[in-house]
């Protein structure tokens, strides 16, 4: 039989541990949205490069194209910078985006990312 000094501890305890898991869930919940995120990047970066390495298109039209999978695919993504441009040979044609990702609740700032897609430019020049 509890003493009158253990009156309310659980409810103390109770209170404490739901705070805890609550903390746990949110943590796993934003490491999944920046996990997303990311893959996305990286397929719409890739995406962008092979449509820029396309006979009939060129470098502006893999940046739209790059923009265009980005705002279909997550929320928020117009503040993203999308560059293309020829690598150091002109054979590659690169896409790089880099994007912050906001954290939901309290945590700290923003989270950068960064996502980089190559493909070979087999036009001739």
């Amino acid at each position: 039989m509890p003493t009158r000094n253990d009156a309310g501890a659980i409810v103390a305890e109770s209170a404490m541990i739901i705070a805890l898991v609550t903390l746990l869930c949110g943590i796993i919940l934003q490491m999944g949205i920046i996990i997303h995120t990311r893959n996305t990047m990286i397929d719409a970066a890739s995406a962008g490069a092979r449509h820029a390495a396309l006979a009939d298109r060129s470098l502006a039209d893999g940046q739209l194209r790059t923009t265009a999978l980005l705002t279909d695919s997550i929320p928020y993504t117009e503040t993203a910078a999308v560059e293309v441009a020829y690598g150091a040979e002109r054979e590659r044609i690169i896409v790089t985006i880099t994007y912050r990702v906001p954290l939901v609740g309290f945590l700290t700032g923003p989270i950068p990312l960064s996502a980089t897609g190559q493909a070979y430019d087999l036009t001739p020049s």
